[in-house]
């Protein structure tokens, strides 16, 4: 019996990444990296998927991880992928019309012609990540926050926290996004990482907190020191890795 070979994409604001695993999550390719296109209608994401899985060694089945509210493969919502050119930029009706209730499980199953699991992207990462024991929480810190929390290595239904408001009319990814991180330097926002994880610890009581994606290693020596031990610093690529274990959740 030939091994299982996942194929992981890994979709952000800014670019979206993609791999394939064999059964331990071993990358068995160099991960192909493509800036996301916009404005990207649900077409153009699978097609972009399409492209970067003829570059890749074949895979049997596909693991995908996008941004928004994402229930059993079925897009409720998506932030980004609205708007005309990228984070920030103006929502376009049309696109949010499209893809609402977009089954992107189906549709990127029928174009690569293989099993296909879809997941908020921080799901996907968290479960390349967590132990499996007690209750483990994962944030990714990138164009804006994502989330995900597992209790004994069960995902909870999802919870989109970046649209939450820190304080009025300022929402998580307003707050502590890649477009704050660029307006006040690493220093100052890392210490609104700290803040937010200070706020979130009561209401969460996590075993243990992940901080992921591409701006967790800008957190400064300073504030990583005082986040807590409860708070570990993972690579950004769990978002790939955890392709092999979303099968199991």
């Amino acid at each position: 019996m030939s091994e299982e070979m996942t194929l992981a994409i890994d979709c952000g604001g800014g670019g979206i990444k993609a791999s394939v695993l064999d059964s331990h999550g071993t990358m068995i390719a160099p991960p192909l990296r493509t800036p996301t296109p916009y404005p990207l209608p649900p077409a153009l994401l699978v097609q972009t998927a399409v492209d970067l899985a003829k570059q890749l060694p074949r895979a049997n089945r596909v693991t995908m991880g996008m941004p928004g509210m994402i229930r059993h493969g079925v897009v409720v919502a998506t932030p980004h992928y609205i708007t005309r050119s990228g984070p920030r930029s103006k929502i376009l009706p049309e696109l949010v019309k499209e893809w609402r209730f977009f089954d992107m499980g189906r549709a990127l199953g029928r174009a690569l012609e293989l099993p296909t699991k879809v997941l908020n992207d921080a799901e996907v990462a968290g479960a390349g990540v967590v132990t499996g024991t007690g209750l483990e929480m994962i944030i990714t810190l990138g164009t804006g926050l994502g989330n995900a929390v597992f209790d004994g290595g069960v995902l909870a239904p999802h919870i989109e926290v970046s649209q939450g408001f820190v304080r009025w009319g300022l929402t998580y990814d307003d707050y502590i996004g890649e477009h704050e991180r660029l307006r006040l330097g690493d220093v100052h926002w890392s210490r609104r990482v700290r803040r937010v994880v200070d706020g979130l610890r009561p209401m969460y009581m996590w075993d243990r907190l992940y901080l992921g994606g591409g701006n967790s290693k800008r957190i400064t020596a300073g504030h990583r020191a005082k986040l807590g031990e409860d708070v570990i610093i993972v690579p950004n690529d769990a978002g790939i890795i955890g392709g092999v274990r979303a099968w199991e959740l």
